[in-house]
């Protein structure tokens, strides 16, 4: 599997609806696509009011799998870019709650 950015900009009214959404994914990325796709971590972007966004990182067989799981879990895509290499120079701080 290769790793891949996907951008989804003001995909939630809410943080409530942010949620649900994480449910969905990893429902169908866990049970039913678990062969080609993993989900690695997000960060949540403030897009302005309460709408948030994400930036996603997955593991995945291809950019196809992305979209074939982003459309079963009703997830928008704005874009998947392929990661080349990973610098890590510090870990990611602590969550803070969303």
């Amino acid at each position: 599997m290769d790793t891949y950015v996907i951008l989804r900009r003001s995909g939630w009214q809410s943080p409530a609806e942010l949620q649900e959404a994480a449910a969905r994914s990893s429902q169908v990325g866990d049970e039913e696509m678990s062969d080609d796709i993993r989900w690695i971590r997000s960060y949540v972007l403030e897009e302005g009011g309460e709408t948030v966004g994400t930036v996603c990182i997955y593991q995945a067989s291809s950019p196809e799998k992305i979209h074939e799981h982003a459309e079963r879990a009703d997830l928008p895509v704005d874009e998947i870019i392929a990661v080349a290499d990973t610098v890590i120079v510090r870990p990611d701080p602590e969550a803070a709650a969303a």
